[in-house]
């Protein structure tokens, strides 16, 4: 065993210290002495060969595990755990059995036989290759939550310094050395700094809108995961400094694999949408209504396959015909056939999807189909605040100047982004910059490490936030008279001020920012040779060292209290709105620096080389003013907030910053009034999970906010909201949203600021990272509702005069083959009984026993009578039969001197002297096109019908969608293709009609609207409730 082990491993076991691979052992309460005897490990030497693989015995690999997703063979069955889906695949599957049946007993074995169950099963193969890979996306945000861990890390092992070992070979216990632009391999414990400051950006994680400093002292042991300062973890990235780190969790134990498990779960947890229980309830509902009609068809049929003598009171003599049984067994099954919607799936898809493209041009990506459908329905939004109802980006909202003696000066600052042109600074003197305001732009610009840089429309930072927000102030307060160097520099036109303050003032040492002294500052050489100081940070910090203030015409004077107080009294308004404060101050007399310029051996260099020298070179200085920096609300989040609110639709926002700066945004944004008492609304995470009744909580009307919320904290708001009945929808960009993304009904990622496990753990990602781009998403969901529901009032009456047609049928006895099951049948439309109330229901009821009636009607006006209304039937020469020989046209060959004409359709004669009782089985083609064709056309006028639930077409007329009108002109072109066409018409065994016939098919299909019309009068006269105009046709 290598030092490390002998100096700490000796007579207690590292597994009896820590007890079990489990447990998670406090670090940042403990010392860092203690946590390194602890793990049985010197910071000097590191572990040992054997010890590293003796911990990796015990907690395995640096890496988050691969959870084993379901089998494709598992997920394709599960496609079909779906009531609807298992009522089409029945219906397939029969439809085959009995066209193979038919063409076995003598029928003709043709592929047109074979279209419905074809048909049918291509559209479940389809939709179960859509859900598979929708299935197989949801494990896709793991693996992208895998891409953000570090791969390398610099270790000190067996007293020698490892450079790049893979980061997956850390144990507990290794010795980790961090720099600048690190990713942190795992959880660790800061050993010691070994800059003077260490700045984590772990916002991903926490939520916290700006970088973190971070230290080696201990907190408490209870404290919040953005409390734990001496804590660094993995997966986020070193902005500044170095220190050395001690692993304490890796893997599956650290804060982000836990944030893997909770995504695992929240993927295993998944309820079905809102649309798909609707679609359930339906099937079940359809099931029950199929099979009691199928069985009375056959019952009311029974006679003519079952029959029986009465002897003494006794049924007797029974004769059964199993080809009868057979026969009405298909009628019935036709009759389920048209009752079930066996392109449901399809037609939701279309919808659906027709909603996603509307959506994509409102910068709404949808990445699942039913969340589509499921925005709509929404009920309240969580929503993070950082990055989603804010910028992410810092920006400085206040500038405060001296004034005359003791008075200061504000000045409100425009903007939200890193653009130098968003926004302007309000009340500014252009090009007449005083000296006081010149002193604030110059240290602001030199005493910067930060840059700003265009890309593509947007700006990006390379350093600090702070930094860059007021360097971006700088060049909002534009070149003072005679300073405008007219150059471009290598930032093109971004930073041009800035540019020319640091050619003005030519930096030549830094006193580097440190967490005692609160400040920075950058020694700088005039083109003179005159040096200063210029210095920033802490407002208390700098006044507290500052002995003169510099007034508006820069004369310099002593700072006396009055002066003092006036500034605090400014700082303290403005960190209560929540402001970050940043104070300037400089210094001219530099008596040790007078000579210097950067030179080593110079004898002011030595103080340079110790940091806890700077305080006092940072005395008596000269404070010229401060800023407040924020991160900004989006400009358009208050107008959506105010939306949501209209809309009945609650808004909460849960963020990991502090409860001050949220309760700040969120007083400014809408979601509390600017004066309210949001004691009982305003939450941290830990507060609101003490709670004893948690759910009451969130029941409250109005706003909610939780901050310093955890991944785990957001999952149980979710949970808890979800199982109160509400549809929710989950905002947010950063790793720790991920989880609840997952669970939410709908989870909305941030496509720009959103990191890549956000993304792929949400149903939707906006584009342009704006709140107010949900609400009108949801305002288009609601849209794409609206219209299912016009799908579903369609077809409902339609399916149900396709029912009536058959069950007519089968109770008159006619007994023919019913036409072509796909000539029959309509494209698949939706129906939803949880969609519709009972008048809506009796209406499509009456419509469609109309629609029965009238496709049967025609069919019989046909054989029984030569006009209809003053229309002539009698052009085709056929010959006319009772009503009473029609219902019984079985019993045809007993009929005494029965004979027909022969009668013609377009080029076509058909003649029944070998036969006349053919009349009534080929001879029906024309009767049969009669009613396919009255069909057809009483679905299109019927469509007219749905364009509003309760409007009439003289108020939403049919051009108010001119889409609907070309799709029946589509329909109505097809069906007259195939009427026309001789090929097909044979292949679907119709004929032509003449303008005779399409007469009376007009006339039997038009009445459909003036019935409709009658009962929407009725409706709304019962109801007290004008015409709708919520019913937009789409």
């Amino acid at each position: 065993m290598g030092k490390g082990g002998q100096d700490y491993g000796k007579g207690e076991t590292l597994e009896n210290k820590l007890t079990s691979k489990e447990d998670i052992f406090p670090a940042w309460a403990i010392d860092v002495r203690e946590c390194e005897e602890k793990f049985g490990v010197n910071r000097e030497y590191g572990l040992s060969a054997d010890e590293v693989e003796k911990r990796r015995q015990i907690y395995g690999w640096n890496e988050l595990e691969k959870h084993e997703g379901q089998s494709i063979l598992r997920l394709i069955l599960d496609q079909f755990n779906d009531t609807l889906v298992r009522i089409l695949l029945v219906a397939a599957v029969v439809s085959f059995v009995l066209a193979w049946y038919d063409g076995e007993e003598g029928g003709e074995m043709e592929i047109t036989a074979f279209v419905e169950p074809l048909v049918i099963f291509l559209i479940l193969i389809v939709n179960a290759i859509v859900g598979v890979w929708q299935e197989n996306n949801a494990e896709k945000a793991l693996e992208a939550l895998k891409e953000i861990q570090s791969e390398q890390a610099t270790v000190i092992r067996n007293g020698k310094r490892v450079s790049n070992l893979p980061a997956k070979e850390l144990v507990p216990g290794d010795i980790v050395e961090l720099r600048v632009g690190d990713k942190v391999p795992a959880d660790m414990r800061v050993l010691s700094l070994i800059s003077s400051t260490l700045r984590m950006e772990q916002g991903s994680l926490t939520g916290e809108s700006e970088a973190v400093s971070k230290t080696t002292k201990v907190v408490p042991e209870d404290t919040e995961i953005q409390g734990k300062k001496c804590m660094v973890f993995a997966g986020t990235t070193v902005v500044n400094g170095n220190c050395i780190c001690l692993v304490t969790q890796t893997g599956m134990n650290t804060e982000i694999g836990k944030v893997h498990l909770q995504i695992h779960e929240a993927s295993q947890s998944e309820e079905d949408t809102p649309l798909k229980k609707k679609l359930n309830e339906f099937g079940e509902v359809l099931t029950a209504i199929i099979g009691v009609i199928c069985a009375l068809v056959w019952l009311i049929n029974v006679k003519y396959f079952l029959t029986w003598e009465y002897v003494d009171g006794w049924p007797t003599n029974f004769k059964f015909s199993f080809e009868k049984c057979t026969y009405y067994f298909e009628i019935a099954v036709a009759l389920a056939v048209a009752a079930i919607p066996e392109g449901l799936p399809a037609v939701i898809t279309t919808c659906l999807a027709l909603g996603t493209r509307k959506m994509a041009q409102k910068n709404a990506l949808v990445r699942k189909l039913p969340s589509v459908e499921t925005l709509g329905c929404t009920t309240v939004i969580c929503s993070d605040k950082t990055g989603t109802l804010t910028t992410n980006q810092m920006a400085v909202a206040q500038l405060v100047a001296m004034g005359h003696r003791s008075s200061i000066r504000t000045f409100n600052v425009e903007g939200t982004t890193y653009s130098p042109f968003d926004g302007k600074i309000e009340d500014w003197p252009v090009g007449r910059m005083d000296a006081n305001l010149q002193m604030i732009a110059k240290i602001a610009a030199v005493c910067n490490d930060a840059g700003v840089e265009q890309s593509g429309n947007h700006y990006v930072v390379n350093g600090m936030p702070t930094e860059a927000a007021l360097k971006v102030m700088v060049e909002k307060m534009g070149h003072p008279d005679g300073l405008d160097s007219g150059s471009s520099s290598a930032n093109g036109d971004v930073l041009r001020c800035c540019q020319t303050w640091n050619k003005l003032e030519r930096r030549i040492a830094t006193l580097e920012f440190d967490r005692d002294r609160k400040s920075m500052g950058v020694i700088v050489s005039s083109s003179s040779g005159r040096k200063s100081l210029l210095v920033k940070g802490a407002v208390e910090n700098v006044l507290e060292r500052s002995s003169f203030v510099q007034l508006r015409d820069g004369s310099v004077v002593e700072l006396d209290q009055t002066t003092r107080d006036t500034i605090l009294q400014s700082l303290q308004e403005m960190s209560s709105s929540a402001l970050r404060c940043l104070g300037f101050a400089y210094k001219e007399d530099l008596r040790d620096f007078a000579t210097y310029n950067g030179d080593e051996d110079h004898p002011a260099h030595g103080l340079l080389l110790d940091p806890s020298k700077y305080i006092s070179i940072e005395t008596e200085l000269i404070f010229v003013g401060f800023a407040g920096l924020r991160d900004p609300p989006r400009k358009e989040v208050r107008q959506a907030i105010e939306d949501c609110r209209a809309a009945g639709i609650r808004v909460m926002v849960i963020t990991g910053d502090n409860k001050n700066t949220a309760e700040a945004i969120c007083r400014e944004i809408g979601v509390f009034g600017s004066h309210e008492d949001i004691r009982t609304r305003s939450l941290t995470g830990r507060e609101f999970m003490d709670l004893a009744d948690a759910k009451n909580h969130l029941r409250q009307s109005g706003g909610l906010l939780f901050s310093r919320a955890e991944p785990r904290h957001k999952q149980e708001i979710v949970r808890l909201l979800k199982e109160d009945g509400e549809v929710v929808a989950m905002t947010g960009d950063g790793v720790n949203d991920a989880p609840a993304l997952k669970l939410a009904d709908i989870g909305i990622a941030m496509g720009i600021a959103g990191t890549e496990v956000a993304k792929e753990a949400s149903d939707m990602v906006l584009a342009d990272d704006n709140f107010s781009t949900i609400v009108a998403a949801i305002g288009e969901g609601r849209s794409i509702y609206n219209n299912m529901k016009a799908f579903i009032r369609y077809m409902i009456s339609s399916n149900i005069g396709e029912v009536a047609s058959i069950f007519l049928t089968a109770a008159l006895a006619l007994g023919f083959n019913p036409p072509d099951k796909v000539i029959m049948k309509k494209p698949p439309r939706r129906s939803d009984d949880s969609l519709i109330s009972l008048w809506i229901l009796f209406r499509y009821l009456v419509i469609g026993l109309y629609v029965g009636i009238a496709t049967v009607g025609v069919f019989i006006i046909w054989y029984t009578r030569d006009s209809f209304f003053g229309i002539d039937l009698s052009g085709d020469g056929h010959s006319l039969v009772t009503y009473s020989q029609l219902s019984n046209w079985g019993q045809c060959h007993s009929w005494e001197n029965f004979s027909v004409s022969p009668f013609t359709a377009g080029s076509q004669v058909f003649n029944f002297d070998a036969d006349p009782c053919d009349y009534f089985q080929s001879g029906k083609v024309k009767a049969m096109t009669l009613s396919l064709s009255v069909l057809v056309a009483i679905e299109m006028f019927n469509s007219l019908n749905a364009l509003s639930e309760d409007g009439s077409l003289l108020t939403m007329p049919p051009w108010v969608n001119p889409w609907l009108l070309l799709a029946m002109s589509i329909s109505f072109g097809l069906h007259f293709l195939i009427l026309y066409v001789p090929f097909l018409a044979k292949v679907f065994g119709i004929v032509p009609l003449s303008l005779n016939e399409w007469l009376l098919v007009l006339a039997v299909a038009l009445p459909v609207i003036l019935i409709d019309e009658v009962l929407k009068f009725v409706g709304r006269c019962t109801s007290g409730v004008p015409t709708s105009s919520k019913h937009k046709a789409e």
